[in-house]
């Protein structure tokens, strides 16, 4: 089955009611669904919620992006002159431009795989790391994928793994990277991850350097967020979230500081969850936009 039909496929599951019996299950539970299907058999309702398997992907690109940077930040120490130069020169350059590195691409017994991976170009000093870092990610993906394919000792499988990216932020200070994954087995779960780097620092920012790690404002702008559920809720029926549920265990409760973000046009604060982070699978990969008197306060 072509990639845009297992999508299509995924698009069309229902939009189950109020969904009080979440069950956290993940890949290897589609993958039961999968092997369980009857052939022609639509995929399960979208409510039950998986912990996702790629949300530990790339979490130390930081620190790898940072130990890139520490030979940078070495040399600005050791020479006042070339110091004083580079605070006046950004390590990503405002001209750089987003381009596509490569794509893998793959089809093969009912597997397929479209992965996108991005490059910062013209960017300067700063970006072989970043661009190691988004590579790294990437390589996560596509190896992923050959593992499914592996699994499947050559059978017929149902499995496809899409992946893109999109700027979502470019700013003199800021440039965001959203890289946006699919994978549909006998049901479909996306996955977001945004890379965020500091245009004068060439450094790949967590929720918790943008937030100073600093537990206070981390309560602040998680319970803004709920507000925020509480308040889309209470205007629309169809909309659900991981809130004062009678499953409390499985509420959201607030931020570790590892969730995806960027900053909007306005330099506001937006936090991006994975489908089935925060709701049901039906309401996709979701987002929040935080006003500036959260966050500056």
């Amino acid at each position: 089955m072509k990639l845009e039909e297992l999508k299509k496929e995924y698009q069309k599951i229902p939009v189950p009611p109020q969904t009080l019996d979440r069950v956290r299950q993940g890949i290897q539970q589609a993958k039961t669904e999968q092997e369980t299907a009857q052939p022609g058999q639509t995929a399960p309702a979208r409510g039950i919620r998986r912990p996702s398997p790629l949300l530990h992907f790339l979490r130390p690109t930081a620190a790898t992006a940072a130990a890139a940077m520490a030979a940078i930040t070495l040399l600005a120490n050791l020479n006042p002159t070339t110091a004083s130069a580079m605070e006046q020169i950004p390590v990503i350059s405002s001209i750089a431009r987003v381009v596509t590195f490569r794509t893998f691409e793959d089809q093969q017994n009912g597997y397929e795989a479209n992965i996108r991976i991005p490059q910062i170009a013209e960017g300067g000093a700063g970006q072989e790391a970043v661009n190691r870092s988004i590579q790294d990610y990437a390589q996560e993906l596509i190896d992923l994928y050959e593992k499914e394919v592996a699994a499947g000792q050559g059978q017929e499988g149902h499995y496809a793994l899409d992946s893109s990216y999109e700027v979502v932020a470019d700013t003199d200070q800021y440039l965001s990277i959203r890289i946006n994954t699919t994978v549909v087995m006998a049901s479909g779960t996306q996955y977001v991850k945004i890379f965020t780097i500091d245009r004068k620092t060439g450094q790949i920012l967590s929720l918790n350097d943008v937030l100073g790690n600093d537990s206070e404002m981390k309560k602040a702008v998680g319970e803004n967020i709920k507000e925020q559920m509480r308040s889309q809720m209470a205007a629309d029926s169809g909309i659900t979230y991981f809130l004062d549920s009678e499953t409390p265990e499985w509420d959201f409760t607030g931020l570790t500081g590892e969730e995806d973000f960027y900053f909007d046009s306005q330099g506001q604060l937006v936090i991006v969850f994975d489908e089935y982070e925060v709701a049901p699978g039906y309401m996709g990969a979701v987002e929040f936009t935080i006003p500036k008197s959260v966050t500056e306060n």
